[in-house]
């Protein structure tokens, strides 16, 4: 997993976002014990403690959980993996119609580009 942090967000949050991503897409599948917070930390060339700040708040959005001396864990509920990929899905999409909202482009015009890229994708 490539790491690159941007200067316009806190870098606990960039790496909350990063796992909530992998979470979601199955990088860590259900049930996958997660890295611990040192390899990470070395990994993504952070302090350790932003790394732990980081996964305190995924336990706490119930994402990860910790079995003591074992390590965390992410969660097996299908429900809150489900909520995870559709509250990205809205936010990307979100993210979608206000860039080329920028560009000019009304809303029915990104729609009917999305289901034409859409229909393309199908089609290759």
């Amino acid at each position: 997993m490539g790491w690159r942090f941007e200067g316009n967000s806190p870098i606990y949050l960039q790496i909350i976002e990063k796992l909530e991503t992998g979470i979601a897409a199955g990088t860590y599948a259900p049930g996958q014990k997660m890295p611990s917070v040192r390899d990470l930390a070395l990994e993504a060339g952070v302090n350790p403690n932003t790394v732990q700040r980081a996964f305190a708040e995924l336990e706490r959005d119930g994402l990860l959980h910790s079995q003591r001396t074992s390590g965390r864990f992410v969660t097996e509920d299908r429900q809150k993996l489900s909520a995870l990929r559709v509250s990205l899905g809205r936010k990307y999409i979100g993210e979608l119609f206000e860039r080329l909202t920028g560009l000019g482009l009304s809303q029915e015009e990104i729609l009917l580009a999305c289901e034409a890229y859409a229909k393309e994708e199908r089609n290759s």
